[in-house]
């Protein structure tokens, strides 16, 4: 596989990700993750699928207060692990935080709503209904 480079008309190959910091990644995250208490913790592995993220991980709190708390305790992980600062959404209310660590996507649900949304069947590989075509 190559890649061409904007502006210089040389075709350069493209280099293989070094996949063990991905791996060291995910470990932190599921290690902070089960320290918090944070119950049916998933992770997928997303490489090749999208370029979005590498894994996602979905995990659930017990309520509002433990969802803040198990977000808070990974952000404090991931930045004291020097993965800085992840961008995170829907902190102030906890029903569903989205924490973007780059490599890692990790959601982060009460579980009233994660079985509402449920991410995790939207991303997984494993179906048992044929997709079905419109149009």
């Amino acid at each position: 596989m190559t890649a061409t480079h904007e502006g210089t008309g040389s075709v350069a190959p493209l280099l293989p990700q070094d996949t063990s910091d991905v791996e060291a990644l995910l470990k932190s995250i599921l290690k902070s993750l089960d320290d918090s208490k944070a119950e049916d913790i998933v992770s997928l592995d997303l490489a090749g699928k999208t370029s979005v993220a590498d894994y996602m991980v979905v995990a659930s709190g017990r309520s509002h207060r433990h969802v803040g708390a198990v977000t808070d305790h990974l952000l404090r992980d991931l930045k004291d692990a020097g993965y800085g600062n992840a961008r995170v959404e829907g902190l102030p209310h906890c029903d569903w935080v989205l924490v973007d660590i780059g490599d890692a996507i990790i959601h982060i649900f009460r579980p009233e709503v994660r079985g509402f949304y449920n991410v995790e069947k939207m991303w997984s590989t494993e179906t048992t209904t044929p997709t079905q075509y419109i149009g």
